[in-house]
């Protein structure tokens, strides 16, 4: 892996990067402030630290605690270190050292990250320094275990777009052509009442009753029953997705559910097969038969092929990333890279899911069959498969808001589970539930991008900031696990969407190299070669591996497309000044070439 040694550990330069980019997202600076606040936000306590800078050293400094972030400033001279560190980021809080402790700097807390990075603060040892500090960060990094609010309930920054206006259910199925002769919309969730982790709104098979539906409930895990994600355009094949069925340990069958997914392979009469995309690898699906689940037999799912794609469950993701972690904060370790990469798994998890992402959307397209995928309760391997396959196969979820919409649909109101995974506001980080699902399904967009670099209308920025929101707590858009609960909470009327902060700043996060493409087809390559790990947003904090931003060859492009756009508006208004001559009589040409306006360019 490339990197760039520098002699000395320029702090500032890194650790400033994540206040600049705050101040672009509206921070207020009050006057004679030595913190940046956002409206809502409110000072807590400060205390003088000692940041043991896995980089460069103990670096003296005061660290300011608010309701929303943990900021340090360097107290040093030759050091202009900022540490902005969004509460909601911290996982865990743990106390170093003791009373009795020996040795310099033993005594303080280690706070560690969601986002990779580990935080070392030592204080001094007289009387209980630490105590408030580590009560203060407890209480307000983790308000779930103390009766607080999460802090995305007490912001109040103003927008000039309001993001919760994105994704409309309706305009997105109408987008898609849906209703139309073999597909309807349904409300019999509209009140969470037939599945409460599903949306209100759902799209059905024309043929298939409300009955019919709450039948098939019963059979699938969750009452998570198939319903459709996407239809193509031409070819008419659809991407369908749902739970397991409760098949258990004595095979049980449910007539209705086998009918149901029939019903679906005849919404299209050009195909004989429904095709069944498994996520798990084949012994997990039968292990599942043991707690109730399974997975769709042939001799009962007649006109069906199953198909298992092998992507492992979450516990095994949540290790494979630890590990990742251990490799790339704070040390790399170049001499053994490769091997210590590969020994996480994580790419070849990523190779995974992309994999089986491409089988469904190559199913799709060829139109040979129509497809349904489901993983244990479709709400994890499940969001990855078809969110990624329908990125693969429209182009409209490549642009910044079709990408919101996507990502609106599959996971947040498909009821991902974002406040297990995550864990907001919980101090539980041990939790079984936490895992990266979400950031490994923007590390397969990533690694898309980086093979279609001229296919996404958003730049690498655009997919960092969503993972870094994923966990800050500021905005309302990835909290809490389905819609239902989502509604109870009110989190559209009480929280703002992140999509209000990027769609007020839509430039910040464009890619200059886009070219709008309809109907193509994206078949990134998912060998090992091809694959790589995304430095920019994991090995982010290291000072020797972050690469030049911004980007010069981006910037040089950004510059020429806007040199471009001035001298396109000053032909248009020399035009529209000769049409002008030319309508007055008085002032008629003499000659033909005097009729040609000449603009002098640098091209």
């Amino acid at each position: 892996m490339a990197s760039a040694p520098t002699s000395n550990y320029n702090s500032h330069s890194l650790e400033n990067e994540s206040f600049k980019k705050t101040s672009r997202d509206g921070v207020n600076w009050g006057l004679g402030e030595a913190v940046p606040r956002l409206p809502g936000e409110t000072r807590i306590t400060e205390k003088e630290v000692i940041y043991i800078c896995p980089f460069n050293g103990p670096i003296k400094g005061r660290v300011y605690i608010t309701n929303y972030r943990l900021y340090l400033r360097s107290l040093e001279m030759d050091s202009a270190l900022i540490l902005d560190v969004p509460l909601g980021v911290i996982s865990r809080i743990e106390k170093m050292g003791g009373a009795t402790s020996r040795g310099e700097n033993s005594y303080g807390l280690d706070i560690t990250c969601k986002d990779m990075r580990n935080l070392r603060f030592a204080l001094k040892q007289e009387g209980h320094s630490r105590r408030d500090m580590f009560d203060t960060l407890t209480k307000y990094a983790f308000p779930l275990a103390h009766s607080l609010p999460i802090f995305a309930f007490l912001n109040e920054e103003k927008f000039n777009v309001d993001g919760w206006m994105v994704y409309n259910p309706f305009e997105e199925y109408r987008r898609q052509g849906l209703p139309n002769h073999h597909w309807r919309i349904t409300f019999i969730n509209k009140c969470y009442e037939l599945c409460d982790t599903y949306p209100p709104l759902l799209v059905v098979p024309f043929r298939a009753t409300d009955e019919d539906l709450k039948r098939v409930a019963t059979f699938r895990s969750r009452n998570r029953i198939p319903v459709l994600s996407w239809i193509h355009p031409e070819n008419k094949t659809v991407i369908v997705r749902c739970s397991q069925p409760l098949v258990g340990m004595s095979g049980k069958r449910n007539k209705d559910d086998e009918k149901y997914l029939d019903v679906i392979r005849e919404t299209n009469k050009q195909i004989s097969k429904l095709t069944i995309y498994d996520a798990r690898p084949n012994v997990n699906a039968v292990a599942n038969k043991a707690t109730g689940g399974g997975y769709e037999s042939d001799d009962a799912y007649h006109n069906t092929e199953l198909l298992f794609l092998d992507i492992h469950n979450i516990h095994v993701m949540r290790e494979s990333l630890k590990k990742v972690k251990d490799i790339v904060y704070p040390n790399v370790e170049e001499s053994h890279w490769l091997s210590s990469l590969e020994s996480t798994h994580w790419l070849e998890h990523i190779k995974l899911v992309l994999t089986g992402a491409i089988q469904v959307a190559d199913k799709v397209s060829s139109g040979k069959s129509s497809v349904l995928v489901h993983c244990s309760d479709g709400w994890d391997r499940t969001a990855q498969l078809t969110s990624l396959a329908m990125l693969m196969l429209d182009s409209f979820y490549r642009s910044i808001e079709g990408f919101e919409i996507l990502v609106q649909k599959e996971w947040i109101s498909f009821g991902h589970k974002f406040a297990s995974r995550i864990g907001h506001g919980d101090k539980n980080h041990a939790d079984a539930d936490r895992s990266p699902i979400f950031l490994q399904f923007i590390d397969c967009v990533w690694q898309m991008s980086k093979q279609f670099p001229t296919a996404f209308e958003f730049n690498e920025r655009f997919l960092i900031t969503i993972l870094d929101h994923l966990y800050s707590c500021r905005f309302g858009t990835f909290l809490y696990n389905c819609e239902s609960a989502r509604e109870k909470q009110k989190v559209t009327e009480r929280t703002v969407s992140l999509w209000s902060l990027i769609n007020s700043n839509k430039d910040t996060f464009k890619n200059p190299f886009y070219t709008k493409e309809v109907n193509r087809v994206l078949y990134p390559v998912a060998s090992m070669r091809h694959l790589e790990l995304w430095v920019n947003y994991y090995i982010r904090w290291n000072p020797r591996i972050k690469q030049q931003q911004p980007n010069p060859v981006e910037q040089r492009y950004v510059e020429l497309l806007a040199l471009r756009d001035e001298y396109i508006k000053r032909l248009e208004e020399l035009q529209l000044a000769n049409s002008a001559k030319l309508s007055d009589p008085s002032t008629s040409p003499s000659s033909p070439s005097q009729m040609l306006p000449h603009v002098q360019t640098h091209f």
